[in-house]
């Protein structure tokens, strides 16, 4: 259970501000939440989890990244003990964004190995980026790409999210070019599968995915080739950023498909639900909230839709801010999250998209998780902020 609430901490440091003035801001009141699962979850809900790069190895960043597979492997178990599954290999790892995908298949065995004696849940990306966009001519190309992925992925034991590709987005011009994609590779599947619909606001590279510029007629096309493979998906995971578009698609859903939001806008309301129906979770920002999340949803399966929402919706202005446009950078505000509280000791990623964001941005960050109460230990957090600003010119 949550600690006693303090009216007001004692500590303090200097954030700058838009106008470019220099604030002493005073951090608010701590709230702790368990390190481990307090009860049951009544919806599947996967943190799609980021990796933790290695800042010593002798290796250029923009060329070769390098992965510190103990921490990688720390903070998934991290994710299980909260009774989260883990997402693997996903846009949060920064697959196709400085994770290729030998790195990516290492990534997936490790956590997989990691996985089984925990009984922990972790399905992973399959997708087509070892084949290079400009190297992809027909469909069938397409095809042996995803092809092969399923097969490495499967052969490790795993469970697969099955990626949107940047090939099939380039030549992929009708519902039955989808369509022709889809049913093969699901009718191949060991197992039912998750379908991710990411949005190009994550991806540029994904624009017109399903062969339409228009969001409606794509719907229509996911939909039909959903429902026609409904015995080979577990469910589908949305990423557009659109409430209304994702409720939508999830009451034309068969039943037996689960619909995961990926909405990092409007997660809290979407996973609540209405009368009609209610959404799962994969999504990228409960790498960032992961204690806050389980502690959530277990509360929502109490009955105590209340402390749902009290702890819950104040996270929504912070994943708001790490994922505002240019959204693809809000990989940056995870890592960022997962150094202030400690779960790595520096504040570096692979690729170098440490540097994607500003340091406005991060002093918002920094405040907005402080009013979520969402630093699990406000002093650290603190000296790890003075840390990065004194970096930046700043003295905190």
């Amino acid at each position: 259970m949550n600690k006693p609430v303090q009216p007001m901490s004692s500590l303090s440091l200097k954030l700058p501000k838009a106008d470019r003035s220099i604030e002493t801001y005073r951090l608010a009141a701590s709230r702790t939440f368990p390190s481990k699962l307090e009860g049951t979850l009544n919806r599947v809900a996967f943190s799609a989890a980021h990796v933790v790069a290695d800042p010593l190895a002798e290796s250029d960043p923009w060329v070769k990244g390098a992965i510190d597979w103990d921490r990688t492997i720390a903070f998934r178990e991290h994710v299980w003990d909260l009774g989260l599954g883990v997402a693997e290999a996903m846009d949060t790892a920064q697959r196709g964004m400085g994770m290729d995908w030998p790195t990516s298949l290492e990534l997936i065995q490790r956590s997989v190995a990691a996985a089984k004696p925990r009984g922990g849940l972790v399905f992973s990306g399959a997708g087509t980026d070892h084949l290079a966009v400009e190297d992809a001519k027909t469909i069938d190309d397409v095809i042996r790409a995803y092809e092969e992925q399923f097969e490495a992925i499967e052969k490790a034991g795993g469970r697969i999210i099955l990626m949107a590709s940047r090939a099939l987005a380039k030549l992929g011009k009708s519902a039955e070019d989808y369509g022709r994609v889809y049913d093969r590779i699901l009718s191949q599947s060991a197992q039912p599968v998750i379908i991710h619909w990411l949005g190009d606001m994550f991806d540029p590279a994904l624009a017109n995915y399903w062969g339409t510029p228009s969001l409606d007629t794509a719907m229509d096309i996911a939909v039909d080739v959903i429902n026609r493979n409904a015995s080979k998906v577990d469910g589908v995971k949305v990423s557009l950023l659109d409430a209304q578009r994702e409720i939508d698609m999830r009451r034309r859903l068969k039943p037996e498909v689960k619909m995961y939001t990926g909405d990092d806008f409007n997660y809290a309301e979407l996973i609540a639900g209405d009368d009609k129906g209610f959404s799962h979770a994969l999504l990228g920002i409960f790498d960032a909230i992961a204690p806050a999340a389980s502690y959530a949803l277990s509360r929502l399966a109490a009955g105590d839709d209340k402390a749902f929402h009290d702890v819950l919706g104040p996270t929504v202005p912070l994943s708001r801010h790490i994922f505002k446009a240019p959204t693809r950078f809000y990989k940056t505000g995870i890592v960022f999250m997962a150094y202030l509280n400690g779960h790595q000791d520096h504040f570096t990623m692979i690729g170098g998209q440490e540097s994607t964001r500003s340091t406005l941005h991060l002093a918002e960050l920094f405040r907005l998780a402080d009013q979520a109460g969402l630093l699990s230990n406000p002093e650290q957090a603190t000296q790890r902020m003075k840390a990065i600003l004194a970096t930046r010119g700043i003295d905190a």
